[in-house]
């Protein structure tokens, strides 16, 4: 049949009854589905009858044959009859039923389209097509512009079909005409293999050459920009941008714009060409080397701040990252704003060159005087200094002095075992401590608040002596020997040789037992009980009660003598 521009296509029935195997001989296609359908013809008809309440035209179309057009095709934009009765009306004989054609003015307005589409075009010259899919087929598509209806094979679509394809936009190029059957095939594949062509030649020339091209920023994304360079886009990531590491490319290029480029990779499987600015730069890395090295001090300004720390530019698009555990010597920094700001210029120490990673790594603090090396100037062990609790952890606390701080064990917070730092403190919280130990390798403090407190052997030591007996509750047990608690939750020590006939596997936790005081160390805090001293110190203590109650009889009589 003769599609609206009065090209000659396919009809559905005639599609599905094609071989696609033959999908390349055209003109056999169009052949086959005119040779299905009757009708398709242009003729010159005469309207005989125009009825308000029917939505038919009669138009005699010769050979004593009227056809039927529906009313709405000749309706103008305000719904007016663009004929009348008795007027001449070209019109395409789109088919018959009973005998009587069909007939479509639309339909031949776009046939004429078609005929003078035919008769200008010639092969020499390339025509494109960039119409829209209106419909498809078994065969193919019907893609359609300016009202012109052109015929997309399968095999030469080059895209995969979908539900959706209708509406889709398609660029194709002509590449046959046929003015018998008033039919225009058109390729998508010639085109897509043509620029595939295009593009491998480019590339491989860009490659090849390792030259710096220009190029044009056709569109940046958050991760790179896709620059134009002689037809061909290729993607410069956000880290081949700079030298100084990732960069937002939108704060430093605009759609548009011309850059210099140089093609680093190309993916051949997903055909994805790599572009790179600063590989069309001299690299500053190689001055690097010879203008510095690890240990100077250099100027630098803060280009960027982030939580965990900060990056610095030496200028020379070179930079640097400063660790947020290199900005200070406080190690409770919050937040490395808390200490800088963009665009500050300060002072820093390289600490890190990696040239082969190109990364460089500067310290703030390392130029910073050493609160360790003042406090130590200030103070020495035994000193007892004021500080605020900073920090509590389940090993203790750790307590500010000046501008540095000291541990404050568990073990040393208070002379209480159960009573931990979190038991007994909370952060900011002032306490008065003593300097036990100074670390001068490690440059670490050592505190205690027991030391500031009267020890419970202190205590124990004031009413108890060498050779006393008490009662001792055992609460551990070691390969040495067993611990044992006194009274007021004072320990002492119990070594297997002092348990005498005892032994200690024998022995269960929380058991009391009768021992013996062999020496109270207040120095060390420290007391050692005997069982096996026990009997011993029994009988001294009963022979000092019968010597003290000898001496008491003796002198009695004596003193009764003397007084007769």
């Amino acid at each position: 049949m003769l599609n609206e521009a009065g090209a000659k296509v396919h009809s559905k029935s005639a599609i599905e009854a094609m071989d696609l195997g033959d999908e390349e001989d055209f003109a056999s296609m169009f052949e086959a589905s005119i040779k299905e359908e009757k009708g398709g013809s242009l003729v010159e008809g005469v309207i005989v009858s125009i009825k308000d309440d029917e939505d038919g035209v009669l138009i005699d179309v010769g050979k004593k044959q009227e056809g039927f057009l529906w009313k709405s095709e000749i309706l103008d934009e305000n719904g007016e009859l663009k004929f009348k009765v008795g007027d001449k009306i070209t019109v395409m004989i789109t088919g018959f039923r009973n005998e009587r054609p069909g007939l479509s003015y639309k339909k031949a307005i776009r046939g004429k389209k078609v005929e003078e589409f035919i008769a200008n075009y010639s092969e020499e010259n390339e025509v494109l097509v960039d119409g829209v899919i209106t419909g498809k087929n078994k065969g193919g598509y019907i893609i359609e512009e300016n009202d012109i209806e052109f015929f997309l094979p399968k095999s030469q679509a080059y895209f995969k079909d979908s539900n959706t394809i209708i509406g889709k936009k398609v660029k194709a190029k002509v590449i046959k005409v046929d003015p018998k059957t008033k039919s225009i095939v058109i390729s998508r594949k010639v085109l897509v293999e043509a620029d595939r062509e295009k593009r491998t030649e480019i590339i491989t020339a860009l490659l090849a050459k390792d030259d710096v091209t220009i190029g044009v920023i056709k569109k940046i994304t958050s991760y790179g920009m896709f620059v134009d360079v002689g037809g061909v886009d290729g993607l410069v990531h956000y880290s081949e941008i700079s030298y100084k590491g990732p960069v937002n490319p939108s704060s430093i290029y605009k759609e548009g714009e011309e850059v210099e480029v140089k093609a680093i990779k190309y993916d051949e499987e997903k055909r994805h060409l790599s572009l790179s600015i600063k590989a069309a730069m001299e690299d500053p890395w190689d001055d690097l080397a010879e203008q510095l090295e690890v240990g100077d001090a250099v100027k630098v300004l803060v280009s960027n701040i982030e939580p965990y720390g900060a990056f610095v530019d030496l200028g020379n698009d070179v930079e640097g990252f400063l660790h947020v555990s290199e900005i200070s010597w406080d190690k409770n920094i919050k937040h490395p704003k808390d200490y800088l700001e963009v665009d500050q210029e300060i002072d820093v120490e390289i600490v890190e060159m990696d040239f082969e990673k190109k990364k460089l790594r500067v310290s703030l603090k390392q130029i910073l005087p050493k609160p360790f090396e003042g406090f130590i100037k200030e103070h020495k062990t035994g000193n007892v200094v004021t500080g605020k609790i900073t920090t509590i952890t389940n090993f203790g606390a750790f307590v500010r002095i000046g501008s540095i701080e000291g541990l404050l064990h568990n073990e040393d917070a208070s002379w209480d075992r159960s009573q931990k730092c979190r038991d007994l403190f909370k952060e900011g919280d002032e306490v008065e401590v003593k300097i036990v130990r100074i670390d001068y390798e490690k440059e670490k403090i050592s505190l205690s608040k027991k030391d500031l407190e009267e020890s419970p052997i202190d205590v124990f030591a004031k009413t108890h002596k060498n050779g006393d007996i008490v009662m001792a509750k055992i609460r551990d047990k070691k390969e040495f020997g067993i611990f044992v608690e006194l009274e007021d939750g004072v320990d002492a020590l119990i070594r297997h040789e002092d348990l005498g006939e005892k032994k200690s596997d024998d022995l269960e936790i929380g058991e009391e037992i009768e021992a013996a005081i062999s020496f109270i160390d207040t120095d060390k805090n420290r007391i050692r009980l005997s069982v096996k001293r026990v009997a011993r110190a029994k009988e001294k203590a009963q022979m000092d009660e019968y010597n003290n109650d000898e001496r008491s009889t003796l002198g009695d009589v004596l003193k009764d003598q003397l007084n007769k």
